[in-house]
């Protein structure tokens, strides 16, 4: 049994995201999804909502779980008993990123790295780019899931 982490700070959860924990959940027998908090970034939402958004649009795949991730990531893949972390990447920045962190967590933590590049539909998403043009009242719908869009709404009033 593959158990995989697919760490993040989804901060919102967008649909580049959720095709990315879709794809993992078919290619290993468990996925956890690991809520953590980027210290370089201002967050929009808490943990709690961020786990609960990602939960409800989650919950029709049956191998997925949910949960927060106060520490390191090599640290929460030993701490779940996990197998490998699972990373999007949109494009080549993202690869030259992705791959440094993983050779850090393998070091560190002595885990491997999977990286899914993303469908071409979903490179363009950015959550800080989301953020910002929601402020604005931008339409974000072909980027984010309704409950997502409804609670950004709610904290940008």
């Amino acid at each position: 049994m593959v158990k995989a982490v697919f760490p993040g700070s989804f901060d919102p959860l967008t649909f580049g995201h959720l095709d990315v924990i879709s794809r993992s959940a078919l290619l290993f027998d468990q996925v956890i999804v690991a809520v953590g908090i980027n210290t370089s970034k201002t967050a929009m939402f808490t943990t709690e909502e961020k786990i609960t958004l990602i939960s409800n649009n989650t919950k029709n795949l049956k191998n997925v779980s949910v949960l927060p991730m106060p520490d390191l990531t090599f640290k929460f893949v030993s701490s779940v008993g996990a197998d490998v972390i699972v990373r999007g990447i949109r494009n080549v920045r993202d690869y030259e990123y992705e791959r440094d962190i993983a050779e850090i967590n393998h070091r560190l933590g002595d885990v491997d790295t999977v990286l899914l590049p993303s469908k071409a539909v979903y490179q363009d998403i950015s959550s800080s780019n989301l953020k910002e043009v929601a402020k604005f009242g931008a339409d974000i719908s072909h980027f984010v899931p309704e409950n997502v869009i409804k609670l950004i709404k709610l904290k940008t009033k």
